[in-house]
Protein backbone atom coordinates (compact mmCIF):
# COMPACT_ATOMS: atom_id res chain seq x y z
CA UNK A 1 0.00 0.00 0.00
CA UNK A 2 1.23 3.38 -0.59
CA UNK A 3 1.02 4.95 2.58
CA UNK A 4 1.61 8.79 1.17
CA UNK A 5 -1.61 8.06 -1.76
CA UNK A 6 -3.65 6.82 1.22
CA UNK A 7 -2.93 10.29 3.23
CA UNK A 8 -3.22 12.45 0.18
CA UNK A 9 -6.80 10.95 -0.57
CA UNK A 10 -7.93 10.65 2.29
CA UNK A 11 -6.92 14.81 3.39
CA UNK A 12 -8.75 15.41 0.45
CA UNK A 13 -12.01 14.15 2.05
CA UNK A 14 -11.40 14.85 4.97
CA UNK A 15 -11.57 18.58 4.18
CA UNK A 16 -14.35 18.15 1.65
CA UNK A 17 -17.08 19.57 3.32
CA UNK A 18 -17.83 22.13 6.50
CA UNK A 19 -20.02 20.33 7.87
CA UNK A 20 -18.65 18.27 10.39
CA UNK A 21 -21.04 14.70 9.82
CA UNK A 22 -20.45 14.76 6.00
CA UNK A 23 -16.09 15.31 6.17
CA UNK A 24 -16.65 11.97 8.69
CA UNK A 25 -18.36 10.07 6.41
CA UNK A 26 -16.47 10.51 3.01
CA UNK A 27 -13.50 9.70 5.44
CA UNK A 28 -14.71 6.86 6.47
CA UNK A 29 -15.95 5.07 3.71
CA UNK A 30 -12.64 5.85 2.28
CA UNK A 31 -10.95 4.33 5.42
CA UNK A 32 -13.12 1.15 5.99
CA UNK A 33 -11.41 -0.04 2.66
CA UNK A 34 -7.99 0.18 4.14
CA UNK A 35 -9.04 -0.61 7.89
CA UNK A 36 -11.11 -2.64 9.71
CA UNK A 37 -14.30 -0.45 10.48
CA UNK A 38 -17.91 -0.31 11.03
CA UNK A 39 -18.26 2.82 12.67
CA UNK A 40 -16.56 6.26 13.43
CA UNK A 41 -17.17 8.66 16.39
CA UNK A 42 -15.86 12.45 16.89
CA UNK A 43 -15.72 13.30 20.56
CA UNK A 44 -14.97 16.40 22.66
CA UNK A 45 -13.46 16.64 26.33
CA UNK A 46 -15.82 18.68 28.27
CA UNK A 47 -14.61 20.07 32.07
CA UNK A 48 -17.73 21.48 32.55
CA UNK A 49 -19.75 18.03 32.64
CA UNK A 50 -17.04 15.85 33.67
CA UNK A 51 -16.84 14.32 30.82
CA UNK A 52 -17.14 14.28 26.88
CA UNK A 53 -19.52 14.72 23.90
CA UNK A 54 -20.41 13.06 20.57
CA UNK A 55 -20.69 15.34 18.02
CA UNK A 56 -20.46 13.29 15.54
CA UNK A 57 -20.81 9.75 13.63
CA UNK A 58 -20.37 8.01 10.47
CA UNK A 59 -21.09 4.07 10.08
CA UNK A 60 -22.36 2.25 6.10
CA UNK A 61 -26.03 4.36 6.77
CA UNK A 62 -24.16 7.78 6.32
CA UNK A 63 -22.80 10.93 8.87
CA UNK A 64 -25.41 12.39 11.66
CA UNK A 65 -25.04 14.58 13.85
CA UNK A 66 -24.61 13.76 17.64
CA UNK A 67 -24.94 15.53 21.34
CA UNK A 68 -24.74 12.35 23.58
CA UNK A 69 -22.49 13.29 26.61
CA UNK A 70 -20.51 10.29 29.01
CA UNK A 71 -19.89 11.57 31.94
CA UNK A 72 -16.64 9.55 33.48
CA UNK A 73 -15.05 8.91 36.90
CA UNK A 74 -12.75 11.02 38.43
CA UNK A 75 -9.73 8.68 37.98
CA UNK A 76 -10.16 8.65 34.31
CA UNK A 77 -10.66 12.66 33.97
CA UNK A 78 -7.34 13.11 35.89
CA UNK A 79 -5.51 10.52 33.54
CA UNK A 80 -6.83 12.27 30.39
CA UNK A 81 -6.16 15.67 31.74
CA UNK A 82 -2.46 14.83 32.62
CA UNK A 83 -2.31 13.32 29.01
CA UNK A 84 -0.83 10.20 30.10
CA UNK A 85 -3.52 7.68 29.42
CA UNK A 86 -3.42 8.56 25.73
CA UNK A 87 -0.40 9.27 23.67
CA UNK A 88 -1.11 9.61 20.20
CA UNK A 89 -3.48 7.05 20.23
CA UNK A 90 -4.30 4.51 22.08
CA UNK A 91 -5.91 0.49 20.82
CA UNK A 92 -8.36 -1.34 22.90
CA UNK A 93 -9.42 -4.79 21.39
CA UNK A 94 -11.25 -6.02 25.04
CA UNK A 95 -13.16 -3.10 26.01
CA UNK A 96 -14.29 -5.06 29.18
CA UNK A 97 -10.84 -5.58 30.35
CA UNK A 98 -10.64 -1.78 30.11
CA UNK A 99 -12.32 1.23 32.37
CA UNK A 100 -12.15 3.29 30.18
CA UNK A 101 -13.03 1.08 27.15
CA UNK A 102 -16.41 -0.47 28.72
CA UNK A 103 -17.84 2.84 29.82
CA UNK A 104 -17.61 4.04 26.11
CA UNK A 105 -18.43 0.94 24.35
CA UNK A 106 -21.66 0.56 26.97
CA UNK A 107 -23.10 3.94 26.46
CA UNK A 108 -22.50 3.83 22.77
CA UNK A 109 -23.85 0.13 22.43
CA UNK A 110 -21.29 -0.94 20.88
CA UNK A 111 -20.01 -3.52 23.78
CA UNK A 112 -18.62 -6.28 21.51
CA UNK A 113 -16.27 -4.07 19.27
CA UNK A 114 -13.10 -2.76 19.38
CA UNK A 115 -11.87 0.55 18.90
CA UNK A 116 -8.86 3.02 18.19
CA UNK A 117 -8.78 6.33 20.04
CA UNK A 118 -6.88 9.34 18.36
CA UNK A 119 -6.23 12.30 19.59
CA UNK A 120 -7.15 15.66 17.67
CA UNK A 121 -4.38 18.69 18.86
CA UNK A 122 -4.39 22.10 17.29
CA UNK A 123 -1.16 24.42 18.35
CA UNK A 124 -1.09 22.29 20.84
CA UNK A 125 -4.37 22.39 22.32
CA UNK A 126 -6.70 19.04 23.00
CA UNK A 127 -9.48 19.44 20.29
CA UNK A 128 -11.13 16.15 20.33
CA UNK A 129 -10.96 11.90 20.37
CA UNK A 130 -11.70 10.21 16.60
CA UNK A 131 -12.73 6.83 17.82
CA UNK A 132 -12.63 3.85 15.16
CA UNK A 133 -14.66 0.95 15.81
CA UNK A 134 -14.96 -2.17 14.45
CA UNK A 135 -16.97 -5.12 15.26
CA UNK A 136 -15.10 -7.73 17.43
CA UNK A 137 -12.01 -8.36 19.64
CA UNK A 138 -8.82 -7.66 18.55
CA UNK A 139 -9.86 -6.21 15.31
CA UNK A 140 -6.66 -3.49 15.48
CA UNK A 141 -2.93 -4.05 15.49
CA UNK A 142 -0.18 -1.05 16.30
CA UNK A 143 -0.14 -1.37 12.26
CA UNK A 144 -3.26 -0.30 11.98
CA UNK A 145 -2.99 2.74 14.69
CA UNK A 146 0.05 3.92 12.69
CA UNK A 147 -1.51 4.06 9.43
CA UNK A 148 -4.86 6.29 11.16
CA UNK A 149 -2.38 8.47 12.96
CA UNK A 150 -0.91 9.72 9.83
CA UNK A 151 -4.80 11.30 9.80
CA UNK A 152 -4.34 13.19 12.75
CA UNK A 153 -3.17 16.76 11.78
CA UNK A 154 -5.79 16.67 9.01
CA UNK A 155 -8.59 15.76 11.10
CA UNK A 156 -7.36 18.35 13.65
CA UNK A 157 -7.42 20.86 11.29
CA UNK A 158 -10.52 19.92 9.19
CA UNK A 159 -13.06 18.98 12.09
CA UNK A 160 -11.58 22.66 14.13
CA UNK A 161 -13.01 24.41 11.36
CA UNK A 162 -16.10 22.77 11.05
CA UNK A 163 -16.80 22.74 14.40
CA UNK A 164 -16.37 26.43 14.40
CA UNK A 165 -18.09 26.99 11.28
CA UNK A 166 -21.24 25.03 12.83
CA UNK A 167 -20.51 27.55 16.07
CA UNK A 168 -20.89 30.34 13.81
CA UNK A 169 -23.85 29.02 12.29
CA UNK A 170 -25.45 28.66 15.52
CA UNK A 171 -24.72 32.12 16.82
CA UNK A 172 -25.90 33.31 13.89
CA UNK A 173 -29.55 31.57 14.15
CA UNK A 174 -29.57 32.50 17.94
CA UNK A 175 -29.14 36.03 16.85
CA UNK A 176 -31.95 36.33 14.52
CA UNK A 177 -34.23 34.51 16.60
CA UNK A 178 -33.67 37.12 19.66
CA UNK A 179 -33.73 39.96 17.08
CA UNK A 180 -37.11 38.92 16.17
CA UNK A 181 -38.10 38.24 19.77
CA UNK A 182 -37.06 41.66 20.65
CA UNK A 183 -38.47 42.98 17.84
CA UNK A 184 -41.86 41.09 18.83
CA UNK A 185 -41.27 42.68 22.32
CA UNK A 186 -40.83 45.99 21.15
CA UNK A 187 -43.98 45.95 19.09
CA UNK A 188 -45.76 45.00 21.66
CA UNK A 189 -44.89 47.21 24.13
CA UNK A 190 -44.78 50.27 22.32
CA UNK A 191 -48.09 49.22 20.76
CA UNK A 192 -48.28 47.66 17.17
CA UNK A 193 -51.26 50.93 16.77
CA UNK A 194 -50.83 54.53 16.18
CA UNK A 195 -53.10 56.58 18.72
CA UNK A 196 -54.66 58.83 16.69
CA UNK A 197 -54.18 57.57 13.05
CA UNK A 198 -57.50 58.13 12.44
CA UNK A 199 -58.31 61.71 13.42
CA UNK A 200 -55.21 63.75 14.39
CA UNK A 201 -52.85 62.26 12.78
CA UNK A 202 -54.47 61.07 9.69
CA UNK A 203 -52.70 63.32 7.01
CA UNK A 204 -49.72 62.00 9.08
CA UNK A 205 -50.68 58.10 8.51
CA UNK A 206 -51.41 58.96 4.85
CA UNK A 207 -47.81 59.76 4.07
CA UNK A 208 -46.39 57.26 6.04
CA UNK A 209 -48.18 54.55 3.71
CA UNK A 210 -46.78 56.75 0.90
CA UNK A 211 -44.09 56.63 1.68
CA UNK A 212 -42.83 53.24 3.63
CA UNK A 213 -42.30 50.44 1.04
CA UNK A 214 -39.72 52.74 -0.53
CA UNK A 215 -36.04 53.42 0.54
CA UNK A 216 -36.18 57.01 0.18
CA UNK A 217 -34.67 59.06 3.52
CA UNK A 218 -37.67 60.31 5.56
CA UNK A 219 -37.32 63.56 8.28
CA UNK A 220 -39.83 64.31 10.88
CA UNK A 221 -39.84 66.99 12.43
CA UNK A 222 -42.33 68.87 15.37
CA UNK A 223 -42.36 69.70 18.95
CA UNK A 224 -40.37 67.80 21.57
CA UNK A 225 -42.75 64.91 23.07
CA UNK A 226 -45.05 64.71 19.60
CA UNK A 227 -44.57 60.97 18.89
CA UNK A 228 -41.75 60.89 16.46
CA UNK A 229 -40.41 57.54 17.42
CA UNK A 230 -43.97 56.35 17.46
CA UNK A 231 -44.14 57.35 13.73
CA UNK A 232 -40.40 55.91 12.54
CA UNK A 233 -41.36 52.80 14.14
CA UNK A 234 -44.68 53.00 12.06
CA UNK A 235 -42.64 53.58 8.53
CA UNK A 236 -40.27 50.74 9.85
CA UNK A 237 -42.76 48.22 10.39
CA UNK A 238 -45.02 48.71 7.16
CA UNK A 239 -41.87 48.51 4.84
CA UNK A 240 -40.11 45.53 3.17
CA UNK A 241 -37.61 45.95 6.31
CA UNK A 242 -39.94 45.11 8.80
CA UNK A 243 -38.30 41.73 9.99
CA UNK A 244 -34.63 43.34 9.77
CA UNK A 245 -32.95 45.70 12.40
CA UNK A 246 -34.37 49.03 13.99
CA UNK A 247 -31.72 51.23 15.24
CA UNK A 248 -32.54 54.13 17.36
CA UNK A 249 -29.49 56.68 17.99
CA UNK A 250 -30.59 59.62 20.24
CA UNK A 251 -28.01 62.28 18.37
CA UNK A 252 -28.16 64.55 21.71
CA UNK A 253 -27.44 61.73 23.85
CA UNK A 254 -24.07 60.95 22.29
CA UNK A 255 -21.06 62.66 24.44
CA UNK A 256 -19.30 64.50 21.56
CA UNK A 257 -15.47 62.77 21.45
CA UNK A 258 -17.80 59.63 21.57
CA UNK A 259 -19.80 60.05 18.02
CA UNK A 260 -17.41 58.79 15.74
CA UNK A 261 -17.59 55.53 17.25
CA UNK A 262 -20.98 55.07 18.27
CA UNK A 263 -22.29 55.74 14.95
CA UNK A 264 -19.43 54.18 12.97
CA UNK A 265 -17.27 52.11 15.19
CA UNK A 266 -14.41 51.25 15.48
CA UNK A 267 -10.92 48.67 15.20
CA UNK A 268 -9.06 46.95 18.13
CA UNK A 269 -6.62 49.38 19.23
CA UNK A 270 -7.77 52.03 17.35
CA UNK A 271 -7.85 54.20 20.73
CA UNK A 272 -7.05 54.24 24.36
CA UNK A 273 -9.26 51.41 25.49
CA UNK A 274 -10.37 50.23 21.94
CA UNK A 275 -9.67 46.59 23.44
CA UNK A 276 -11.76 44.87 20.43
CA UNK A 277 -13.41 45.86 17.40
CA UNK A 278 -16.85 47.42 17.53
CA UNK A 279 -19.73 47.57 15.16
CA UNK A 280 -21.24 50.85 14.96
CA UNK A 281 -25.21 51.48 15.35
CA UNK A 282 -24.90 51.95 11.43
CA UNK A 283 -23.30 48.23 10.49
CA UNK A 284 -26.04 46.78 13.24
CA UNK A 285 -28.83 48.56 11.27
CA UNK A 286 -27.75 47.20 7.60
CA UNK A 287 -30.64 45.67 5.83
CA UNK A 288 -32.61 47.31 8.31
CA UNK A 289 -33.81 51.12 9.19
CA UNK A 290 -31.81 53.53 11.24
CA UNK A 291 -33.72 56.10 13.18
CA UNK A 292 -31.74 59.44 13.78
CA UNK A 293 -33.45 61.35 16.78
CA UNK A 294 -32.95 64.97 17.48
CA UNK A 295 -29.88 65.24 14.48
CA UNK A 296 -29.82 68.75 14.66
CA UNK A 297 -27.61 68.26 17.85
CA UNK A 298 -25.07 66.75 15.90
CA UNK A 299 -21.65 68.94 15.92
CA UNK A 300 -20.69 70.07 12.31
CA UNK A 301 -17.46 67.33 12.15
CA UNK A 302 -20.27 64.83 12.94
CA UNK A 303 -22.54 66.04 9.87
CA UNK A 304 -20.12 65.92 7.25
CA UNK A 305 -19.34 62.27 8.12
CA UNK A 306 -22.88 61.50 8.26
CA UNK A 307 -23.30 63.32 4.61
CA UNK A 308 -20.60 61.02 2.68
CA UNK A 309 -22.63 57.68 4.61
CA UNK A 310 -26.15 59.42 2.99
CA UNK A 311 -24.04 59.80 -0.63
CA UNK A 312 -21.89 56.69 -0.76
CA UNK A 313 -23.85 54.12 1.88
CA UNK A 314 -20.78 53.35 3.25
CA UNK A 315 -18.63 53.94 6.41
CA UNK A 316 -15.40 53.28 7.95
CA UNK A 317 -14.88 52.25 11.12
CA UNK A 318 -12.72 54.44 13.49
CA UNK A 319 -9.46 53.69 13.05
CA UNK A 320 -8.47 52.53 9.37
CA UNK A 321 -10.48 50.08 7.81
CA UNK A 322 -11.67 49.45 4.74
CA UNK A 323 -15.20 50.68 3.03
CA UNK A 324 -18.04 48.76 4.65
CA UNK A 325 -21.29 48.80 2.14
CA UNK A 326 -24.51 49.08 3.36
CA UNK A 327 -27.89 48.61 2.67
CA UNK A 328 -30.07 50.98 5.09
CA UNK A 329 -32.92 53.25 5.51
CA UNK A 330 -32.71 56.31 7.45
CA UNK A 331 -35.33 58.10 8.56
CA UNK A 332 -33.84 61.34 10.80
CA UNK A 333 -36.36 63.55 13.38
CA UNK A 334 -35.62 66.78 14.84
CA UNK A 335 -37.45 69.62 16.95
CA UNK A 336 -35.63 72.53 16.17
CA UNK A 337 -35.80 74.79 12.45
CA UNK A 338 -32.95 73.07 10.63
CA UNK A 339 -33.75 75.81 7.46
CA UNK A 340 -32.87 78.38 10.85
CA UNK A 341 -30.21 76.76 11.30
CA UNK A 342 -28.60 76.36 7.85
CA UNK A 343 -29.27 80.16 7.48
CA UNK A 344 -26.82 80.76 10.73
CA UNK A 345 -24.19 77.97 9.73
CA UNK A 346 -24.92 75.75 12.27
CA UNK A 347 -26.34 72.85 10.18
CA UNK A 348 -24.66 72.19 7.15
CA UNK A 349 -27.51 73.01 3.66
CA UNK A 350 -25.78 69.84 1.67
CA UNK A 351 -26.81 67.75 4.21
CA UNK A 352 -30.28 69.56 4.65
CA UNK A 353 -31.14 68.74 1.35
CA UNK A 354 -30.09 65.33 1.70
CA UNK A 355 -32.04 64.80 4.84
CA UNK A 356 -35.46 67.05 3.34
CA UNK A 357 -36.15 64.73 0.41
CA UNK A 358 -39.64 63.55 2.09
CA UNK A 359 -40.75 65.88 4.93
CA UNK A 360 -43.26 64.57 7.34
CA UNK A 361 -44.64 67.58 9.77
CA UNK A 362 -46.25 66.01 13.22
CA UNK A 363 -48.88 67.95 14.79
CA UNK A 364 -48.78 69.00 18.57
CA UNK A 365 -51.48 67.59 20.94
CA UNK A 366 -53.01 70.78 21.26
CA UNK A 367 -53.71 71.12 17.55
CA UNK A 368 -55.87 67.75 17.62
CA UNK A 369 -57.58 67.79 20.69
CA UNK A 370 -59.80 64.74 19.43
CA UNK A 371 -57.09 62.63 20.29
CA UNK A 372 -56.56 63.18 23.98
CA UNK A 373 -59.41 61.43 25.26
CA UNK A 374 -57.98 57.97 22.82
CA UNK A 375 -54.42 58.53 24.52
CA UNK A 376 -55.54 59.12 27.89
CA UNK A 377 -57.52 55.93 27.70
CA UNK A 378 -54.42 53.93 26.18
CA UNK A 379 -51.94 55.02 28.80
CA UNK A 380 -54.75 54.51 31.56
CA UNK A 381 -54.70 50.64 30.26
CA UNK A 382 -51.00 50.89 29.76
CA UNK A 383 -49.73 52.31 33.22
CA UNK A 384 -52.18 50.30 35.38
CA UNK A 385 -50.83 47.15 33.90
CA UNK A 386 -47.00 48.69 34.45
CA UNK A 387 -47.68 49.75 38.33
CA UNK A 388 -50.30 46.52 39.08
CA UNK A 389 -53.22 48.00 39.35
CA UNK A 390 -56.62 46.48 38.44
CA UNK A 391 -59.46 46.62 37.83
CA UNK A 392 -58.38 49.52 35.43
CA UNK A 393 -59.83 52.87 37.68
CA UNK A 394 -62.18 55.43 35.35
CA UNK A 395 -61.98 59.20 34.81
CA UNK A 396 -63.77 61.78 36.74
CA UNK A 397 -66.31 62.99 34.41
CA UNK A 398 -65.08 66.49 34.50
CA UNK A 399 -61.27 65.48 34.20
CA UNK A 400 -61.23 64.30 30.54
CA UNK A 401 -62.75 67.59 29.51
CA UNK A 402 -60.07 69.35 31.35
CA UNK A 403 -57.17 67.66 29.61
CA UNK A 404 -58.54 68.91 25.89
CA UNK A 405 -58.71 72.42 27.49
CA UNK A 406 -54.30 72.16 28.44
CA UNK A 407 -51.87 73.32 25.87
CA UNK A 408 -49.45 70.72 26.68
CA UNK A 409 -46.07 72.11 25.64
CA UNK A 410 -44.16 68.65 26.33
CA UNK A 411 -47.57 66.76 24.49
CA UNK A 412 -47.77 63.23 24.30
CA UNK A 413 -44.97 62.53 27.23
CA UNK A 414 -46.15 65.04 28.75
CA UNK A 415 -49.75 63.89 29.35
CA UNK A 416 -48.19 60.64 29.89
CA UNK A 417 -46.98 61.51 32.88
CA UNK A 418 -49.97 63.16 33.60
CA UNK A 419 -51.72 59.66 33.64
CA UNK A 420 -48.83 58.02 35.53
CA UNK A 421 -48.91 60.91 38.50
CA UNK A 422 -52.89 60.83 38.81
CA UNK A 423 -52.85 56.96 38.98
CA UNK A 424 -50.24 56.68 41.44
CA UNK A 425 -52.38 59.67 43.55
CA UNK A 426 -56.09 57.86 42.72
CA UNK A 427 -55.10 54.26 42.13
CA UNK A 428 -58.99 53.22 42.55
CA UNK A 429 -60.25 55.88 40.68
CA UNK A 430 -61.66 58.23 39.73
CA UNK A 431 -58.73 59.83 38.26
CA UNK A 432 -58.26 63.90 38.56
CA UNK A 433 -55.60 65.00 36.67
CA UNK A 434 -53.27 67.65 38.31
CA UNK A 435 -51.07 69.34 35.47
CA UNK A 436 -48.11 70.88 37.28
CA UNK A 437 -48.92 74.00 35.12
CA UNK A 438 -51.80 76.50 35.69
CA UNK A 439 -55.00 75.24 33.62
CA UNK A 440 -55.95 77.97 31.23
CA UNK A 441 -58.26 77.59 28.22
CA UNK A 442 -56.52 76.73 24.72
CA UNK A 443 -56.20 79.67 22.50
CA UNK A 444 -58.33 79.15 19.57
CA UNK A 445 -55.54 79.87 17.23
CA UNK A 446 -53.68 77.21 18.85
CA UNK A 447 -54.88 74.69 16.56
CA UNK A 448 -53.84 75.36 13.49
CA UNK A 449 -51.98 72.65 12.18
CA UNK A 450 -50.35 75.12 9.89
CA UNK A 451 -46.42 75.57 10.88
CA UNK A 452 -46.19 79.33 12.12
CA UNK A 453 -43.85 81.81 14.47
CA UNK A 454 -44.69 81.50 17.95
CA UNK A 455 -44.11 84.35 20.19
CA UNK A 456 -42.24 82.70 22.91
CA UNK A 457 -38.93 80.28 21.20
CA UNK A 458 -39.18 76.69 21.88
CA UNK A 459 -35.84 76.64 23.66
CA UNK A 460 -37.71 78.91 26.17
CA UNK A 461 -40.30 76.77 26.47
CA UNK A 462 -38.70 73.80 26.99
CA UNK A 463 -36.37 75.39 29.43
CA UNK A 464 -39.42 76.78 31.60
CA UNK A 465 -41.30 72.95 30.99
CA UNK A 466 -37.61 71.56 32.85
CA UNK A 467 -37.65 74.12 35.95
CA UNK A 468 -41.45 73.12 36.74
CA UNK A 469 -40.74 69.54 36.65
CA UNK A 470 -37.40 69.84 39.04
CA UNK A 471 -39.60 71.95 40.81
CA UNK A 472 -42.00 69.38 41.40
CA UNK A 473 -39.27 66.42 41.78
CA UNK A 474 -37.64 69.03 44.70
CA UNK A 475 -34.64 69.31 42.67
CA UNK A 476 -34.18 65.27 42.14
CA UNK A 477 -32.99 64.40 38.81
CA UNK A 478 -32.54 59.85 39.03
CA UNK A 479 -35.41 57.95 40.41
CA UNK A 480 -39.22 56.67 39.77
CA UNK A 481 -40.06 60.54 41.74
CA UNK A 482 -37.19 62.41 39.86
CA UNK A 483 -37.22 65.29 37.11
CA UNK A 484 -36.38 62.54 34.40
CA UNK A 485 -39.22 60.00 35.03
CA UNK A 486 -41.43 62.57 35.08
CA UNK A 487 -40.68 63.93 31.84
CA UNK A 488 -40.23 60.17 30.12
CA UNK A 489 -36.53 60.69 29.70
CA UNK A 490 -33.11 59.56 30.26
CA UNK A 491 -31.49 60.99 33.21
CA UNK A 492 -28.46 61.92 31.24
CA UNK A 493 -30.45 63.07 28.38
CA UNK A 494 -32.19 65.81 31.30
CA UNK A 495 -28.51 66.88 31.95
CA UNK A 496 -27.37 67.64 28.57
CA UNK A 497 -30.77 69.61 27.83
CA UNK A 498 -29.95 71.39 31.24
CA UNK A 499 -26.38 71.99 30.30
CA UNK A 500 -27.61 73.46 27.08
CA UNK A 501 -29.95 75.90 28.45
CA UNK A 502 -28.38 77.24 31.29
CA UNK A 503 -30.39 75.12 34.17
CA UNK A 504 -27.65 74.75 37.17
CA UNK A 505 -28.21 71.66 39.18
CA UNK A 506 -26.23 69.67 41.56
CA UNK A 507 -25.97 69.21 45.49
CA UNK A 508 -25.28 72.79 46.22
CA UNK A 509 -28.26 74.36 43.80
CA UNK A 510 -31.45 74.83 46.21
CA UNK A 511 -33.74 76.21 44.11
CA UNK A 512 -34.26 76.42 40.27
CA UNK A 513 -35.38 79.54 38.88
CA UNK A 514 -36.53 80.90 35.45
Amino acid sequence: MDENLFFKKATLLICSSLDVEVALWRCFEFIRTYLPADAMYLNIYEPSISGIRYVAMADDRGGKKIGQSIKLPVGLIQAIESGRRLKDYLIINRPDDDPLGRIITTELQLKEYSFIALRLFIEGHRLGVIDLFAKGHNRFSEDHARLLAQLREPFAIAMANALKHQELLDLKESLVSDNRYLNSELISRAGDEVIGAETGLKDVMDKVIQIAHLKTTVLLFGETGTGKEVIANAIHRQSPRRDEPFIKVNCGAIPENLIDSELFGHEKGAFTGADSQKRGRFERANKGTIFLDEIGELPPWAQVRLLRVLQTQEIERVGGSPPIRLDIRVIAATHRNLEKMVEEGSFREDLWFRINMFPIFIPPLRARPGDIPLLASWFIKKKSKELGITPVPGIAPEALSNLTKQSWPGNVRELENVVERALIQHRHGPLYFHHPQKLSPVMENDFSLQVTPVPVPLDEVIRTHIIEALQAAKGKINGSDGAAAMLAIHPNTLRNKMKKLGIKFGRKVKRFSK
